[in-house]
């Protein structure tokens, strides 16, 4: 993740010196969730069927090796090709990193699992846009090369390191998986979570895509300031996924949590909308991603309860539909903004009020049945 926030300050300015504008960016960037949205499934079920360790390895060096091209890329059209590849191969590791961490953490341990692997990310995302901001005063295609670098020494150590933690366990029965299957998964109460996954995705996609531009036309913002929210949206996930989701799991229990999670995330938005300066809207912000924070581990340990040996499959289709929350978050919150300011964010409030809604309704007990595949 270091590697993927050392590009991200970069980006417009890389693809500008290659003649390309906003249109570009924007096929880049769908581009890149759509793959992901395509083969995060087939990856999570190739995992199941050879293993967690060769399918995280095969993700992480399609990403190494797409950033190299990013660095070396002279054309635009290069550059949409390595993207394309990253999406299809980089999409490997995500569902294969939290079936691994599923694999060994029993059931009661598994929101902090999925919370630390949380938190490492933030780490990654927090630390990579500093890297990449300095690196880039030397050279626009360094933090391309030190990000590939990176991903290639993070290969070397799963490969040295990482043991295997799902050897051949189900080869026969994961040929199984089909449309029918999927279906039947999506009909489930596996279903009704993926549901929840879409939601929350959308809403965190919704709200970071539009909060910068809003601060900016609304409050007059500057730049630093703009910065210093990222800053404290990072430091809140990483505090409340490496540290907060073990102990409040167990002291409140995973639906509890997540319907505390989708509702305080609606309030978070409506305070928001009430902040008139930028101490309220930082106090409002870190409220909104605390609350954000809490649901998306606790979702994805609660869905690796109904896997039984399929939690490769169904974690790719946990990330698909994490995939769709972050393509169509970008694309309602944009013409809402457009219309009136405010509309994005009282829209966010609703959609995750219809969450807060449908897991009281939804979610039940702590009885899981595995899903028949």
């Amino acid at each position: 993740m270091i590697g993927y926030g050392l590009v991200l300050p970069i980006m417009p300015f890389y693809i500008q010196n290659l003649g390309a504008g906003g249109r570009e960016l924007g096929w880049l960037m769908a581009t890149y969730s759509l793959m992901q949205l395509i083969f995060a499934p087939v990856w999570g079920m190739l995992s199941d069927r050879w293993g967690r360790k060769p399918i995280i390895s095969i993700g992480i060096f399609g990403y190494a090796v797409t950033l190299l091209f990013f660095g070396l890329a002279t054309q635009f059209w290069m550059l949409f090709i390595a993207r394309t590849l990253s999406g299809i191969l980089s999409s490997a590791t995500m569902p294969t990193a939290m079936a691994f961490i599923a694999d060994n953490t029993a059931e009661e341990e598994r929101s902090a699992g999925m919370g630390k692997l949380g938190a490492a990310m933030g780490i990654g995302v927090v630390i990579g846009p500093l890297l990449g901001g300095w690196l880039s005063e030397y050279s626009l295609q360094l933090p391309f090369f030190i990000g590939s670098a990176a991903a290639f020494f993070a290969l070397l150590l799963v490969l040295i390191f990482l043991p295997e933690s799902h050897q051949g366990k189900i080869a026969s029965s994961s040929r199984r998986w089909n449309w029918d299957s999927i279906r039947g998964i999506i009909l489930s109460p596996a279903g009704f979570l993926l549901l929840l996954i879409f939601l929350i995705a959308f809403g965190m996609a919704s709200f970071q895509g539009i909060i910068g531009l809003y601060v900016i036309q609304h409050l007059g913002f500057a730049t630093t300031q703009v910065g210093s929210l990222w800053m404290v949206m990072g430091a809140v996930m990483i505090a409340v996924q490496g540290v907060m989701i073990g102990p409040l799991t167990k002291l409140l229990g995973e639906v509890t949590l997540i319907r505390l999670g989708m509702l305080g995330s609606s309030i978070g938005y409506g305070l928001i909308l009430l902040s008139g300066g930028f101490l309220s809207l930082v106090v409002s912000v870190g409220f909104l991603t605390l609350a954000l924070a809490l649901v998306g581990p606790t979702l994805n340990a609660r869905i690796s309860h109904y896997a039984g040996d399929h939690i490769g499959g169904l974690m790719g289709l946990n990330s698909t539909a994490a995939s769709l929350g972050r393509v169509f978050g970008p694309l309602w919150a944009g013409p809402l903004f457009d219309l009136q300011l405010s509309y994005p964010f009282l829209g966010g409030m609703c959609v995750l009020f219809l969450g807060f809604i449908l897991s009281l309704v939804g979610l039940r007990g702590k009885q899981f049945e595995a899903l028949k595949i």
